[in-house]
């Protein structure tokens, strides 16, 4: 058996009890509000096809000629009925929004409508911020939508979100598949940095990505910054949440991007077991996601490159795979976005050290063997001189609210001056 082969068998066997049930068919709109739920709208862009897909469906796992975009409201039950974190399946087609996700309404839309649309509700935004999300690995379009869902209402940052879908075929066996899907969606993800980068309506973009998701995201920024010299100044921040991704491949990608880029920050943890299942299918190569961050040569190059670094290795998980570490620490999500609530911009260099600043409260779902599976991470704002010793505590203090660690000397590296 090929070491491929081997790999992916044993990732199956790890995730097989968390493969079942999976969601099909939950885009098929009920057609109703129900009292008591909340509703979060989406607009998505994504590089899959539409071509053979039901109703319920919208997009298929199978690459698209150019960018689609659709429109989709996701009604959310009740917060007595639910817990924090998690996406409530719906048990049939045709949920029930008392107590399960439910889609009200999902329109596919051309680019047009689809900037029309984008304009119209940043005008109702927060310091007209967006929210990009970048999905991971063995992810469904519909479970891409309800997981960011269950991202904008938990977290409640005043973000305009976005989600960028590629074509993941949603199953555990079609990895390379899947890789070469990111390959083949980088040109696509960068067209719309670079849209959003000069729209004149836009404020500030933050971008999450989780899992392999990192690297589409990755090479899309390495890509922006070739054709412009820098990533675009809007792009305040961007998160990398247990990133497979090559160690020495991210060195290349960040020394290209160069300096003249925002906060990276890293979350890791050295348990994630999907992670180390992929270091296995690339010959036997550290992950970016399950490094650890105090060892040799790791914690050098991190400080040198300016990457915030949270380590989790010690946080509990109820994912099988601790590739999702963040899904067991859900009052991380209310916390972070009551700070954005609080009117705390993304580049608020005037806040002071006792002040919570430059904190967003984000998410990221790729449901790797669990439906349940997320990421949360938190960028740090461009700040000046006076608050980088108090960013630095404050994210010792995060590290010990979660019961993992924080790299101190990469965070207290990581918060650059502003220039």
């Amino acid at each position: 058996m090929t070491r491929l082969r081997l790999a992916m068998a044993c990732f199956a066997a790890l995730a097989l009890t968390g493969c079942a049930g999976r969601p099909e068919g939950v885009l098929t709109p009920v057609g109703y509000e129900t009292p008591g739920t909340s509703r979060v709208d989406l607009l998505v862009a994504t590089t899959r096809s539409d071509e053979g897909a039901t109703r319920g469906q919208m997009f298929t796992g199978e690459r698209g000629v150019g960018l689609r975009f659709a429109d989709i409201s996701v009604s959310i039950p009740p917060d007595q009925v639910r817990q924090i974190g998690e996406v409530q399946w719906p048990a049939k087609v045709v949920a029930d929004p008392a107590r399960e996700f439910a889609t009200l309404r999902a329109d596919r839309i051309d680019q047009k409508e689809a900037l029309a649309r984008f304009h119209a509700r940043l005008k109702r935004t927060k310091h007209r911020n967006v929210l990009l999300f970048v999905h991971g690995y063995n992810t469904r379009f519909e479970e891409s939508v309800y997981r960011f869902s269950q991202i904008v209402h938990d977290s409640r940052a005043p973000a305009l979100p976005l989600l960028f879908t590629w074509p993941s075929r949603g199953r555990l066996l079609a990895y390379t598949y899947d890789r070469e899907s990111t390959n083949y969606s980088r040109d696509a993800l960068e067209a719309i940095l670079q849209t959003l980068a000069k729209d004149p309506a836009v404020g500030e973009i933050s971008i999450l990505a989780h899992s392999m998701g990192n690297w589409v995201t990755l090479e899309a920024l390495r890509q922006m910054s070739i054709r412009n010299g820098r990533i675009a100044p809007k792009i305040k921040s961007v998160m990398l949440a247990a990133p497979d991704v090559d160690v020495d491949v991210f060195r290349r990608q960040i020394a290209t991007i160069g300096e003249q880029r925002p906060p990276f920050v890293l979350f890791v943890s050295q348990d994630d077991r999907a992670l180390a299942f992929s270091s296995r299918v690339w010959g036997n190569t550290p992950r970016l996601g399950a490094i650890d961050p105090r060892a040799e040569p790791f914690r050098s190059q991190l400080e040198k490159e300016r990457v915030q670094v949270v380590d989790l290795t010690t946080t509990t998980s109820v994912d099988s795979l601790n590739h999702a570490k963040f899904a067991s620490n859900p009052q991380v999500v209310q916390m972070i976005g009551g700070r954005l609530a609080a009117g705390q911009t993304l580049s608020d260099s005037k806040a002071g050290i006792g002040e919570t600043i430059g904190f967003v409260a984000t998410g990221a779902a790729s449901t790797v063997g669990r439906a349940a599976s997320i990421a949360i991470s938190a960028p740090v704002a461009i700040v000046d001189p006076r608050t980088r010793e108090g960013l630095a505590d404050q994210f010792q203090d995060l590290g010990g609210q979660l019961g993992g660690t924080v790299s101190s000397a990469a965070a207290a590296a990581a918060i650059p001056v502003r220039r």
